[in-house]
């Protein structure tokens, strides 16, 4: 029996595109021959030792945040403690997290034996300054590794660092994890929608109030559609400067945080899902895949070497215009929405890919394969 450590940011119950992922690999192989356990951040100064459905979670209490990395003072001594009494096989660590990479590092030199699969999830952009501090570090990751996970090609190959390691690299789209509501919650949720927008169209985007995300430019779209109704979900640092430019706008309403149900509404009743993020930090998109599987055409901005313009093909499961171009992002918008036909075509398209590629089965089935070759 292969034992397997997974070490990402942080684990369920927290929120987060990585901490899916991490959940979605455990839950892939929890019918293969494995035993499993994780090491993560608690948001807390205390550490603990809990368990996520038959599965024991070490979390490591956090002393601060320092452009947005997470330190906890004991992390190392945890991490020993893993290599030495747990032994694992394989270790798959998610990246970024430099922090977490300096002890890992001379853990991997020590036990040479243990297979290493590193789970590259974006390369560090925001804070570039830093970033570069980590070059060296990122090279020892990469030339340690044993295999590296991307989740689309598009982003490896316009990674600062993965298209040197190109052998290695295995491509497993991110999944989407279906969510178990009760159906006649759900129907009168959607109804309520439908009927609140009586003959408008609705346009809808959700997801963490941050400035990469780009909402700001969905709020110019809203200006310039006042034919339609325009929602946005979720919060952030970013949320009062989002409703300050929004201050008047009849056709926009915030929604803040949604509940399982009303988020599954709104991906329901809704013609055109906006995804405006505008840097490579957005570097998948899972609220995209989302509401492709959902039959939401996207209109998308052109992201040089993200993975945004992957999850949603041009023309195929919506439209994609140049980046950062309110004004483009409003007409494509309007394109879809004005054109049944049309958008009965990107809808069909969009659930045929999302099924296709970002399903949990398809995703468990590259997760599987990969653990089985290691």
């Amino acid at each position: 029996m292969k034992k397997i450590l997974h070490i990402p940011n942080y684990y369920n119950p927290h929120i987060g595109g990585i901490e899916q992922t991490c959940e979605d690999i455990v839950n892939s192989l929890k019918d293969n021959d494995v035993e499993q356990r994780i090491i993560c951040f608690k948001d807390a100064a205390h550490s603990e030792l809990d368990k996520v459905d038959d599965i024991d979670v070490v979390r490591v209490g956090c002393q601060i945040k320092v452009a947005s990395q997470s330190l906890a003072w004991s992390y190392k001594k945890y991490l020993k403690s893993e290599f030495e009494e747990y032994k694992p096989d394989i270790v798959i660590f998610h990246y970024p997290n430099p922090y977490v990479a300096h002890f890992l590092l001379p853990f991997l030199r020590k036990n040479k034996n243990v297979k290493f699969i590193l789970y590259w999830h974006l390369d560090i952009t925001k804070q570039k300054i830093i970033g570069k501090l980590f070059d060296h570090q990122n090279l020892e990751l990469l030339n340690r590794a044993d295999k590296i996970v991307s989740t689309s090609e598009l982003y490896a190959k316009n990674s600062k660092f993965l298209p040197n390691f190109m052998d290695k690299v295995v491509i497993i789209p991110s999944c989407v994890s279906i969510r178990n509501v009760d159906k006649d919650e759900l129907n009168k949720a959607i109804l309520k929608i439908k009927e609140e927008n009586k003959d408008k169209k609705i346009v809808f985007s959700f997801g963490r109030h941050v400035e990469h995300k780009g909402f700001q430019h969905l709020i110019e779209a809203a200006k310039m559609l006042p034919e339609y109704n325009f929602y946005l979900g979720g919060k952030g640092p970013y949320t009062d400067e989002l409703k300050n430019k929004a201050c008047g706008l009849s056709n926009f309403k915030f929604l803040g945080k949604l509940d399982n149900i009303d988020l599954e509404a709104y991906l329901n009743a809704s013609d055109v899902f906006a995804f405006p993020s505008v840097t490579k930090a957005e570097a998948y998109g899972l609220a995209l895949a989302e509401a492709l599987m959902h039959g939401c055409p996207a209109v998308t901005f052109s992201i040089k070497g993200s993975g945004v313009n992957f999850v949603s093909v041009n023309k195929i499961t919506g439209l994609e215009v140049e980046n950062a171009n309110s004004k483009a992002f409003a007409e494509a918008i309007k394109k879809i929405l004005s054109d049944d036909e049309l958008r009965n075509k990107y809808s069909r398209e969009a659930k045929q890919r999302a099924y296709s590629l970002f399903s949990f089965e398809a995703f468990k089935e590259n997760i599987n394969n990969l653990i089985n070759n290691m």
